[in-house]
């Protein structure tokens, strides 16, 4: 065991030391075949800006980054929902609920994002949102108020096409998660089931007290994975000039033409982000595996 464990080190060694080489060999690729000029002098500036009045304040990269954590966070908080929904449907006894979950999850699941998000983005933002009249009320509402919607959604002029993003990504991914929710209610063994309906619950009831708390544990993993997705499907709300990240970062190469410092840079924040994400749930897993254990 020792000697296998030894040989995957080794061979995990080998692999870090090819890919830091080929990370390497295109750097000079880049810089000698392309005669490439690298200035990485000024890309802390459009991270961080000083300004006279209000002293240090973010600038154009790390502006996308909040709009993608705000753009994702509140997709999530929609999708699990959507997906719980979707995936209670497809576990349904009845065959109405079974057919609409299935209906719902085939139709998301078999469509671009892309496509969706421009029908979301021209219906929505051009048919439904304007018989609301958000940023009109918005304009009208207190100070305080406008700059809550600001930090916690998108400026009072781009709010309208940030919730139609918002709602695409949250009925795209709860598809997604309305399949995982179905498969982690499937996986629990039918003896729980069966000890449940002896002790005389409801379907509901087993549901809530013995089903779901045992299948939450197995779908963290791929939950994980779908809101990793979720943060990196937000890159396609730039066709409709969300200024999340990739909008901004578009935008920055298009008018200093640092290609290779701006989309290194991009996608170390988009890794930094995900990561996080990655270890608060393995986190998370282990607290659950030792709740359970103990």
């Amino acid at each position: 065991m020792m000697q296998r464990r030894s040989r995957w080190g080794r061979l995990d060694n080998m692999l870090l030391l090819l890919v830091i080489g080929a990370f390497c060999f295109l750097g000079y690729r880049v810089e000698t075949g392309l005669d490439y000029r690298w200035n990485w002098s000024v890309i802390p500036q459009y991270l961080l800006r000083f300004d006279e009045t209000d002293g240090w304040t973010t600038n154009l990269l790390l502006q996308g980054l909040l709009t993608t954590i705000r753009l994702s966070f509140w997709s999530l908080l929609f999708a699990l929902p959507i997906g719980l929904l979707a995936g209670l449907l497809r576990t349904s006894l009845h065959l109405f609920n079974r057919l609409l979950g299935g209906t719902f999850v085939t139709l998301l699941r078999n469509l671009p994002p892309l496509v969706l998000v421009l029908i979301f983005y021209y219906f929505l933002s051009d048919q439904i949102l304007p018989l609301l009249q958000i940023s009109e009320r918005l304009a009208t509402a207190p100070a305080w108020l406008q700059s809550c919607a600001e930090v916690f959604f998108a400026p009072i002029d781009q709010l309208e096409a940030f919730l139609a993003a918002v709602m695409t990504l949250a009925l795209f991914e709860g598809a997604y998660i309305g399949e995982i929710v179905r498969a982690g209610v499937n996986s629990i063994a039918t003896g729980q089931w069966e000890a449940g309906r002896a002790l005389g619950m409801k379907r509901w009831q087993l549901l809530r007290h013995i089903i779901l708390p045992q299948a939450f544990q197995r779908m963290i993993p791929p939950l994980t994975g779908q809101a990793i997705s979720t943060i990196k499907d937000s890159a396609i709300v730039s066709v409709i000039s969300i200024q999340e990240l990739t909008f901004q970062g578009m935008e920055l190469m298009a008018a200093t033409y640092l290609t290779f410092e701006v989309w290194i840079t991009v996608t170390l924040l988009y890794f930094i982000l995900t990561f996080s994400c990655s270890w608060l749930a393995g986190r998370l897993e282990l607290r659950l595996r030792q709740a359970y254990l103990y």
